[in-house]
């Protein structure tokens, strides 16, 4: 039983990890066949996990296929303004729980993304890892549950934010204020920072998609 067990939740994991990284992009076709070939699974844990996948919403049909979902625009505002809201209250309750060896991997995070800003897919896996430290360091674990399905539909944007010029220093340096605000304690600065990281992000994006739309004329 154990060992059913296992390849379906590595079918699921390995799926999921592929949409976050972006080897499968919205709009990308998903075949069972094809995907249990790269995966090295038979195709019943592969239909699972794409059944899996389809009820989060994180995949969705094209006649009888399944393709990655993508975000309209109101959608991605939606989102925005539910991650701004359970990062900033992350980051209050880090401020006010995490321990001196959290703020410690936070600082040393820093210091080592210092020479990722000039590589924006490598900085786009870095700041996942940072948010994720923040949760973590909430030490409330329904909070993380909810920001893990939140940060999970994130992955339904094409691109990310830090690939537009400039924004990957401009990243860091409001990584540096959220964790020193956290560092000291300050519950509500904790907040404050974060919430404008997350609309610094967002109006960045929105940018890249007005400008996207521009070139297509």
């Amino acid at each position: 039983m154990q060992d059913r067990a296992t390849p379906q939740k590595d079918a699921y994991a390995l799926i999921l990890e592929a949409i976050d990284s972006h080897i499968y992009k919205p709009g990308d076709r998903l075949v069972e066949s094809e995907l249990a070939d790269r995966l090295g699974v038979s195709r019943t844990p592969v239909r699972e996990a794409l059944q899996r996948l389809e009820t989060q919403s994180l995949l969705t049909r094209d006649g009888r296929s399944l393709i990655v979902a993508s975000l309209d625009h109101t959608q991605m505002a939606e989102l925005y303004v539910v991650r701004g809201t359970l990062e900033g209250l992350a980051a209050r309750l880090a401020a006010r729980h995490a321990t001196p060896e959290e703020v410690a991997v936070l600082r040393d995070m820093l210091a080592a993304d210092e020479a990722l800003k000039d590589d924006p897919e490598a900085l786009s896996r870095a700041n996942r890892r940072f948010h994720k430290q923040i949760h973590l360091a909430s030490h409330n674990r329904f909070l993380v549950q909810q920001l893990d399905l939140v940060h999970r539909s994130m992955a339904l944007l094409a691109t990310t934010s830090i690939s537009a010029k400039g924004r990957g220093g401009d990243t860091l340096r409001e990584h540096e204020r959220i964790v020193e605000a956290i560092a000291a304690g300050d519950g509500d600065a904790a907040d404050t920072a974060l919430r404008a990281h997350i609309s610094e992000a967002f109006v960045t994006r929105l940018k890249l998609d007005a400008a996207k739309v521009e070139a297509a004329q």
